[in-house]
């Protein structure tokens, strides 16, 4: 007995990706990248040029850069950050406060949030980070972007 097939098949005929001998090879001459490329977020830890707090500027290398603006900011939130605040809440002992932000390509510091022991620590950290100064913005490729810092705030609460 024969079975006969109803479904046409359809051959795929694939074509040889040789160059004819008489067809004209065109060079290209260089290929333009994209310019617009946006680069992403970049950690301090590995950012090619740390952002410049104001007063760093002198600094000669990267690392110098980066250890002035991690005294200075440690500095700033030392002055500004009330500590009182834990004692009039009732903690007491090591308090730790985590706070990270972003300083965007122009330089400002945005996108701040933090994570503290209790509600009134983390708007406090918060109000305090972002009245941190205007910096130079950080560089990756020679292009301004946006640098994620992350700050721990540690203070002991004495009675």
């Amino acid at each position: 007995m024969e079975v006969e097939d109803e479904a046409d098949i359809e051959e795929t005929v694939i074509e040889s990706a040789e160059v004819d001998q008489e067809e004209e090879i065109v060079e290209i001459e260089e290929i333009d990248e994209a310019v617009d490329e946006e680069i992403a977020d970049v950690p301090f830890a590995v950012i090619e040029n740390v952002p410049i707090y104001p007063g760093c500027e002198k600094k000669k290398n990267n690392n110098e850069k980066k250890q002035c603006m991690s005294e200075k900011i440690q500095k700033f939130v030392q002055k500004k950050f009330n500590t009182e605040l834990a004692g009039d809440l009732g903690l007491e002992g090591r308090q730790r406060i985590s706070v990270q932000f972003k300083i965007d390509k122009n330089g400002n510091v945005v996108n701040v949030r933090a994570r503290a022991p209790h509600p009134k620590l983390q708007e406090e950290a918060i109000k305090v980070v972002k009245s941190l100064p205007k910096m130079i913005p950080g560089k990756q490729r020679g292009q301004a972007v946006g640098v994620l810092y992350s700050l721990p705030i540690l203070f002991q609460v004495e009675f």
